[in-house]
């Protein structure tokens, strides 16, 4: 992200001031945003050099709730749940002799699934970086602990021994920190279980929905992803209804886990995500003339850096959703938090995203404005309390 210092600013403009009326330089409209509406978030974390932006996303979610029940602001530990999974996960990849995907990928279903079977603690009390750094880094923890789940699925003995559990265990404390049995926090003593209690969050409450073809509509069915490793099921729906979903959470007061491709050039690195179109003939004025005089390197560095709003394509289909999951080019790529709705000067519709990626990343301190074009196309699924559903699409759900 590029710093601009304000006192140089100042000085610039007092040095030109005295050319203004003689050469007023063109500049870019920009991005002009109009909040729609806007939910409590906390405060963005860094996920750094790992893959667990599941979790920060699905944590930086149940603060949300938190905050939306009256709750107190809680920083709650990602590598809890991080550490939690991994022990589980391992266990599953062993039994099942390696056929799953054993990696730092993970899904909405995983925090759910560890609050109600270990409970939860506040990052103060399990921050896990035991291992000499400031920042998250997994690249060696992940080849560690690979290294002993893929020994122990060789089954070199012809027998599982006894200590391969507490082997993998310790590699795990060693680098993310041990489970504590007891803690305190604020002035109290809790279990990760009591603690979790203390909260009021019902993990039962929470749904997962999707919107794809090759299911039917108003079942369920287990996302074929590989970081769902637990084979958590979403529900199934037109893509029109999954947007109502979005839009009816966000003006009701709630928040929304989100999980995208962001491989795509218009997800920038500037804290905007569209979705361009690639037919010259579908944009205006000049951005049609640029298009064309630009290479396609050139086309692609334009969308991962937009200055200003450009022409989208034109409409998203449940047809174009399909075959782009079918055919690899929408992949299960990253977890954020939606949390907001706003407009762009042309009346484009946005949605506000809290990301992962620290509070320097992009253009707004770590948030992201995405248009309703791009999260359309490129959603994978979402979760949502259940009462953040229309009535009419909840009743054909048939969830309790």
């Amino acid at each position: 992200m590029k710093r601009i210092i304000i006192c140089t600013i100042a000085l610039t403009a007092l040095a030109l001031h005295a050319h203004a009326q003689e050469q007023e330089p063109k500049t870019e409209e920009g991005f002009r945003f109009t909040v729609i509406r806007e939910n409590p978030v906390t405060s963005v974390k860094n996920q750094s050099n790992t893959g667990t932006c599941w979790c920060f996303s699905s944590l930086g979610f149940m603060e949300s709730e938190l905050l939306r029940m009256g709750k107190e602001t809680h920083d709650l530990s990602e590598m809890f749940v991080v550490s939690k999974t991994y022990t589980d996960k391992a266990d599953r990849y062993v039994r099942l002799d390696g056929f799953l995907n054993f990696a730092q990928g993970g899904g909405f279903d995983d925090y759910l699934y560890v609050i109600r079977k270990y409970g939860i603690v506040p990052d103060e009390v399990m921050p896990g970086l035991n291992y000499g750094e400031d920042q998250h880094r997994h690249g060696e923890l992940t080849a560690v602990l690979k290294g002993i789940v893929d020994a122990v699925v060789k089954n070199p003995n012809r027998k599982l021994s006894t200590a391969w559990k507490n082997a993998f265990q310790g590699a795990l404390d060693a680098y993310l920190g041990e489970i504590p049995e007891t803690f305190e926090y604020k002035g109290v003593t809790y279990t990760p279980h009591t603690f979790a209690a203390s909260l009021g969050f019902n993990p039962d409450d929470y749904v997962n929905i999707t919107s794809y073809t090759h299911h039917p509509f108003y079942t369920q069915f287990a996302l074929e992803i590989p970081d769902n490793w637990l084979w958590g099921t979403s529900w199934n729906i037109p893509m029109e209804e999954m947007m109502a979903v979005i839009d009816n959470a966000i003006m009701e007061g709630y928040t929304v886990l989100w999980a995208s491709d962001v491989s795509e050039q218009g997800f920038g690195r500037n804290g905007i995500a569209m979705y361009p179109t690639t037919v010259p003939e579908e944009m205006v004025g000049s951005d049609q003339a640029r298009w064309l005089e630009m290479s396609a390197t050139e086309r692609n560095n334009m969308f991962r850096n937009l200055k200003a709003p450009v022409a989208e394509i034109k409409e998203v289909t449940q047809e174009m959703r399909q075959e782009a999951y079918d055919n690899k080019q929408t992949t299960d790529d990253h977890g954020m938090q939606i949390y907001g709705i706003a407009k762009d000067q042309n009346g484009t519709k946005y949605y506000m995203v809290k990301n992962s990626w620290g509070d320097e990343a992009g253009n707004y301190k770590g948030f992201w404005y995405v248009t309703e074009t791009f999260v359309q196309y490129k959603t994978m699924d979402i979760q949502v309390h259940k009462q953040a559903i229309p009535g009419d699409i909840l009743r054909k759900m048939d969830t309790k």
